[in-house]
């Protein structure tokens, strides 16, 4: 029998379909196979480690058969996350990911770069938002409210964890993106980062009026 989607707790067999997701979405909302050479190294940035290292903060929409369709996932602690990620997760992916010689020449390359480089993730300036999160759902499943369920409940879990408040990167040439996350009641944070991308932040308090 086929049950309805449901947000859940992530499970260790949703992994492929987690990095299969992330590579869907990841340019800029918009599916990134034609664009990277492996695109493996996508995952083994923004997905993967979260959910190596704080599977406890990563949930799922499951479409009602057992498979994830989107999920979201973070860390409460963006400052011990990235010391984590250098100890315990780059060892696992260095390899079939190295570091570019010099400036980075390609999009691999430019993934490859951000992946050796985890202290990127603690910027002082972020200190007030401890936490970070990544949301991303399949094409078919989104404008649905399955992404305001995806943040309500991973934001009620950074709150009864008693973390303040969350911050995330995104592209600013994904316009979707950022009217999704105005609606959920992000703001600007004025902070010194790459042209092409912005930071959001909001409180966690208040995530049962999403």
């Amino acid at each position: 029998m086929i049950s309805s989607p449901v947000i859940r707790p992530y499970r260790r067999e949703d992994r492929p379909a987690l990095d299969d997701i992330c590579v869907r979405t990841a340019h800029n909302g918009q599916d990134a196979r034609l664009h990277y050479r492996d695109p493996g190294i996508l995952p083994a940035v923004f997905a993967a480690p979260y959910v190596h290292l704080e599977p406890e903060l990563a949930f799922v929409l499951d479409d009602g058969k057992g498979r994830a369709v989107g999920y979201v996932l973070g860390t409460a602690d963006t400052p011990r996350f990235a010391r984590d990620f250098r100890a315990a997760w780059l060892p696992l992916v260095a390899d079939r990911h190295p570091e570019p010689d010099g400036l980075p020449g390609s999009p691999d390359e430019e993934m490859a770069w951000l992946l050796h480089h985890p202290e990127r993730m603690s910027v002082p300036e972020l200190a007030a938002y401890p936490a970070h999160l990544h949301i991303d759902l399949l094409p078919r499943w989104q404008g649905c409210g399955y992404g305001r369920e995806l943040m309500r409940t991973f934001l009620e879990a950074l709150h009864v964890r008693g973390v303040p408040s969350v911050h995330l990167v995104m592209a600013k040439a994904n316009s979707s993106a950022r009217a999704f996350y105005d609606r959920m009641g992000f703001h600007e944070i004025e902070v010194l980062l790459d042209d092409s991308v912005t930071c959001l932040g909001r409180s966690t308090r208040d995530h049962d009026r999403l």
